[in-house]
């Protein structure tokens, strides 16, 4: 094991102020079990940098020392090298109250269960320019009204559900607060950034809506259903006939026959005409 090691030169040891050559710098944890001369001398948990040549392992004085002196240790290692997922553009600088949407079925009940909060979608995409530039604004506006929750739906990952939301250019953004529904809707760049600033402003003060959080409209719901892309299901509410109290229809049923009593009788007043008359 030691003469494999060495003649690897994967391993070797180091001064704790020795420098590093420029470059990427990755985390390598190890546990290693020396051995001197067949005894089991103990664990030593080791930790160094990896720059792209080699692996420097940092131990104890005596098993340092030994490794210069040219001792032969039996090393048993594990490494895990842990390289760090480079973030996309539309999640750096992502706030708390904002979330990427993953399903059809997450946006619907996200909206539904917002509450009175004033919720904003924002259609994207990787490739769209505007969209990559107008991001650190939206991340700003968000960062500035933490209750207003923002939902992310990426157009090339989402393309048959924004096609059935009648969504076709980007960016797009659409307003949601409570029982009004969709508020607005509309798509801007970094130019008429004043256009969502003043939506902001409209439309997220405080207030108290009649009733549940209405989310999409009846016929996005339907249009979402029938996408046969989507694994989402909607079943409409059925349409009750209001009933009629029962005053109304009294007060109706007196209203017609008033209206016949007050008819006049053209017979009747045609023959007392006559009579009058002496004819």
């Amino acid at each position: 094991m030691a003469e494999v090691i060495s003649k690897s030169a994967v391993f070797s040891p180091i001064s704790l102020h020795q420098n590093y050559n420029k470059g990427a710098i990755f985390p390598v944890n190890c546990t290693v079990s020396v051995k001197n001369q067949g005894n089991f001398l103990g664990y030593s948990s080791l930790k160094s940098d990896f720059v792209g040549s080699r692996i420097a392992v940092v131990g104890d004085d005596d098993f340092m020392w030994s490794l210069k002196r040219g001792k032969s240790q039996s090393i048993d290692a594990k490494m895990g090298l842990s390289i760090g997922k480079a973030q996309r553009w539309w999640e750096k600088g992502v706030r708390p109250n904002m979330k990427e949407i993953s399903s059809a079925q997450e946006l619907v009940d996200s909206l539904r269960t917002a509450g009175d909060a004033l919720v904003v979608v924002d259609f994207f995409s990787p490739g769209c320019g505007g969209c990559k530039a107008l991001h650190p604004k939206i991340c700003q506006l968000s960062e500035m009204n933490p209750d207003v929750q923002f939902l992310q739906v990426n157009y090339e990952e989402h393309k048959s559900m924004c096609y059935s939301l009648n969504v076709h250019v980007l960016p797009f953004f659409r307003f949601y607060r409570g029982s009004e529904g969709r508020v607005c809707s509309f798509s801007c760049t970094n130019a008429t950034i004043k256009k969502f600033k003043d939506a902001l402003a409209k439309y997220s003060p405080a207030r108290c809506s009649l009733g549940p959080a209405k989310g999409l409209e009846e016929k996005e719901l339907l249009a979402l259903a029938a996408n046969k892309d989507l694994s989402f299901t909607y079943t409409p509410k059925p349409i009750n006939p209001e009933p009629v109290p029962v005053y109304q229809e009294v007060a109706s049923d007196a209203e017609a026959s008033s209206s016949e009593t007050n008819l006049p009788n053209l017979s009747t007043t045609e023959e007392r005409t006559l009579v009058g008359a002496g004819r």
